[in-house]
């Protein structure tokens, strides 16, 4: 009879807003899928760009935002992905949209020796060492003549097909990348590695002492936003048909991944969303204003951060209780005999009551009064 009565819980991690939210996407990548047939070719390169933009903002925050590891040198990947989907394609005879993927994993791979020089240094010096790697990376491919040297060479691998035809494929390509990019690391943060992930960052020492793996949980990170970095590197060139070392390894892509991120919300996966989107249409309609358009970002970086330390989207989020893609896992206490799909849920913080005496020797705590689960996010 009490166990009639007793009050039941669920753990849950889907919230309305997540169901909602993943039939807008699906709305909007079937509307984007559709493009090729009544949006014109400025549209296109425009899809292109926010893609490439937001698979490698969202990189940086997987690597800065959830792992703790603040790097500005990952136009060193963006570069390479760039440079290699273009070796392959003129060299090697593919098709540039097959070496497109081949480029990220070749990155990855290359990131692997590079790992083990960047991760000696730590902190700040960590920050600068990768800056140094990029730079590195850029001196190198400016003085190989084949790849065109400083001055950069062209896609020639896509001469062949219609223009039509190039565009259409790059749109569902990028959309395609959106897609996969964004499932992966959303299935990566809500597994177990992405919770040691963020043990890291909060706590190496601490995580490390719970019998994480740290040393081999960065390298995988690491070589996760390499790839990335890779992909969205190749991806933007092979639509913009020309690469440069210059344009390719500039520090400009990770400034401008850090202003996003940091706009619409670190460490969290819509908050490269929402950034990428407010820099699109800034870049779009103030980029001709020059230095004036710099000093915007600048100043709008500024307020953002004094005043919305967590983020447009975080603010957003902690505001009203919104969350698109739910990570942690939520404790929902249902009332006593309701179904499981009830609708009524009791709230999580337990109201305060005082502590009495006790005028009898304690005795072993019910199921039932056991203290709620804590809220992870």
């Amino acid at each position: 009879m009490m166990d009639a009565v007793r009050p039941r819980f669920e753990v849950r991690r889907a919230t309305r807003a997540s169901r909602i939210a993943s039939l807008v996407l699906i709305a909007l990548a079937v509307v984007v899928a559709s493009m090729p047939f009544w949006a014109g070719r400025d549209a296109l390169r425009d899809f292109i760009e926010i893609a490439s933009y937001f698979v490698f903002a969202m990189m940086w925050n997987l690597l800065a935002g959830y792992g703790g590891m603040v790097s500005i040198g990952q136009q060193a990947y963006f570069g390479l992905g760039g440079y290699l989907m273009l070796a392959l394609a003129n060299f090697a005879g593919l098709s540039p949209f097959v070496c497109v993927p081949i480029a990220a994993v070749l990155t990855a791979i290359i990131a692997v020796p590079v790992s083990r020089i960047a991760f000696r240094l730590s902190g700040g010096y960590f920050a600068v060492g990768t800056w140094v790697i990029a730079e590195v990376f850029r001196l190198g491919i400016a003085n190989i003549s084949a790849l065109g040297g400083g001055s950069g060479t062209s896609l020639t691998g896509l001469g062949d097909i219609a223009r039509s035809t190039r565009e259409s494929i790059t749109l569902w390509l990028a959309l395609a990348i959106v897609v996969l990019a964004t499932a992966l690391v959303y299935r990566f943060l809500r597994s177990k590695a992405g919770l040691a992930l963020t043990a890291i960052r909060d706590d190496a020492v601490a995580a490390s002492s719970q019998g994480v793996h740290v040393a081999g949980t960065r390298l995988v990170v690491y070589l996760c936003a390499a790839a990335g970095a890779g992909l969205a590197g190749a991806l933007y060139f092979v639509g913009n048909l020309r690469i440069s070392p210059d344009a390719a390894f500039s520090v400009n892509w990770t400034a401008f991944a850090i202003f996003i991120v940091m706009i619409g919300g670190l460490g969290t996966l819509e908050g490269p969303i929402v950034g990428t989107l407010l820099f699109y249409v800034l870049n779009k309609f103030l980029s001709d204003y020059g230095t004036l358009y710099l000093i915007g970002l600048g100043l709008l970086a500024i307020v953002v951060t004094l005043f919305f330390p967590q983020g447009l989207w975080g603010y957003v989020s902690r505001r009203f209780g919104l969350q698109f893609f739910p990570v942690g896992r939520r404790l929902v206490m249902l009332e006593p005999g309701a179904p499981n799909d009830a609708s009524a849920q009791v709230p999580l913080q337990p109201a305060l009551q005082p502590i009495s005496q006790p005028t009898s020797p304690p005795t072993s705590q019910s199921p039932s009064q056991s203290s709620p689960l804590p809220r992870t996010r």
